[in-house]
């Protein structure tokens, strides 16, 4: 129990997906838009498609429907507890204890990259760098398609289903721009979109979907 006038501290990310746990799962793993969006892009990569899913929480839904379809998924997320109920759930992929920002993987490393809602408690230049860094990780040709809660706001501190947390984002216009003018993908798709999680605690959130492609001719 906290002392009398002590103050809430914002959690870190990995402070908050360990508490949370499965019950994230339960709040967001059938949010129609991101399903959608994991079929768009299965179904434009062939078998063995190398994917990394950044943020892979438990494994579900994203992880698993991406090794259903045949891919080689590779996890990372922040929380050492969303990367061992995620290999306990889904055995077929790897997952790995990383923030975004600290992963290093080869240029061109990958024929995807999935990104949902991993940027929202960085700054908006590491959001910015995060998104760069993801680019460059793909193949020519290959998909980044990502997912956001749109707003203009750098460091505010706000409660999430029961948390204190600091969050940044971007506008709907300046997220696609960033895709578009810094890290050099063509943006095929974007959604903006209101989701209700399964959770008391947790209000109605606004979304916005993107699905971008780094060109063909893009050196990696």
């Amino acid at each position: 129990m906290r002392e009398e006038g002590s103050e809430r501290r914002p959690l870190s990310a990995a402070e908050l997906f360990d508490g949370l746990g499965i019950a994230y799962e339960h709040a967001f793993g059938h949010l129609p838009a991101q399903l959608a969006a994991v079929d768009w892009l299965t179904a434009r990569l062939g078998p063995g498609a190398r994917v990394l899913d950044v943020g892979s929480g438990t494994g579900r839904p994203v992880a698993d429907r991406l090794v259903r379809s045949g891919c080689r998924v590779t996890g990372i997320d922040v929380s050492g507890a969303m990367v061992e109920l995620a290999r306990a759930q889904v055995p077929e992929a790897r997952f790995e204890q990383h923030d975004v920002r600290d992963f290093d993987a080869p240029p061109g490393s990958f024929d995807a990259v999935c990104a949902f809602f991993p940027l929202l408690m960085m700054s908006r230049a590491e959001a910015s760098a995060a998104l760069d860094r993801m680019a460059g990780w793909l193949a020519p040709g290959g998909y980044l398609v990502t997912a956001t809660v749109p707003a203009d706001v750098d460091g505010v501190e706000i409660e999430w289903m029961g948390r204190q947390v600091e969050v940044s984002s971007f506008s709907v216009e300046e997220y696609l721009r960033r895709q578009r003018e810094e890290c050099g993908l063509d943006v095929l798709h974007h959604e903006v979109s209101v989701f209700q999680p399964d959770d008391e605690r947790a209000a109605p959130e606004e979304h916005l979907f993107s699905y971008a492609r780094r060109p063909d001719g893009a050196s990696a």
